[in-house]
């Protein structure tokens, strides 16, 4: 069994350049075994067969193990702190052009959010997000900009009237919120990472890596800033070794390039 899992994780490779060895195996077969009985498929062998034919159980396959949970303003204490102190300090330094990426972005919430609180400081035109996610189905999902009542919970009052408007028992983010977001695919474990930004925000993802992967995108990240740059990560996470990579920790959740 553990050949064919071996073989699976080759395949997967091969198929779609998520590179499976990065992540808990423990958890992430769980995950995969779990996909494959409600399927009734026999194997790994089996499965792989059917990824290379039917397009349906292919993009669900990557859904599934692309972990996807995410909200607005998630965590809010830290984003009073991004809103009070970090922008504030992040314009002083680099002017009202800030270069601003949400790495592994879900179905939106994050650069959205991330537009929506920086609006109380800058013009919406002069407001840009890069925005970058592995999964195809899910940067979709965030371009039509529909949330459940549950997802924007935390957002500020203000600017949940301001910017949403309820659609039956959902809610659409303002177009004029969605124009300032460039979505993009992107592999943090394969692909090139974008120089010069100020701000990187990557929350609640990396806890599925493995330490060797996680200590790669951090130093991936550490190059992708710029000097004095800093890097938002999530409640969960830390950076064991940051000295040694570059960064100085302002605070339990945001590193900044030296």
């Amino acid at each position: 069994m553990s050949y064919d899992y071996v073989y699976f994780k080759k395949e997967i490779l091969a198929l779609t350049s998520i590179d499976l060895d990065c992540y808990k195996e423990k958890q992430m077969k769980r995950r995969i075994d779990t996909l494959i009985t409600k399927h009734k498929i026999e194997g790994y062998e089996k499965y792989v067969a059917k990824l290379k034919t039917d397009k349906n159980l292919f993009d669900e396959f990557v859904s599934y193990i692309t972990i996807n949970v995410s909200e607005f303003y998630r965590n809010p204490e830290q984003w009073k702190l991004i809103d009070e102190e970090v922008f504030p300090e992040l314009i002083r330094k680099f002017g009202k052009n800030l270069k601003i990426w949400s790495a592994a972005c879900s179905t939106g919430d994050e650069p959205y959010s991330l537009v929506m609180a920086l609006s109380r400081y800058l013009p919406l035109n002069s407001i840009k997000i890069f925005a970058t996610d592995l999964d195809k189905q899910i940067i979709a999902k965030a371009k039509v900009g529909i949330y459940n009542e549950k997802s924007i919970a935390s957002v500020p009052d203000d600017l949940k009237k301001k910017y949403f408007t309820k659609v039956g028992p959902s809610y659409k983010i303002a177009d004029e919120i969605k124009e300032r977001v460039e979505f993009k695919e992107h592999n943090l474990l394969k692909d090139p990472y974008p120089k010069n930004y100020h701000l990187i925000v990557c929350r609640n993802v990396l806890i599925y890596f493995t330490e060797e992967a996680k200590d790669e995108v951090f130093c991936k990240f550490s190059r992708s800033l710029a000097d004095g740059g800093v890097l938002f990560i999530g409640s969960t996470e830390q950076i064991i070794n940051y000295k040694e990579i570059g960064y100085e920790r302002k605070n339990s959740f945001f590193y900044q390039k030296s």
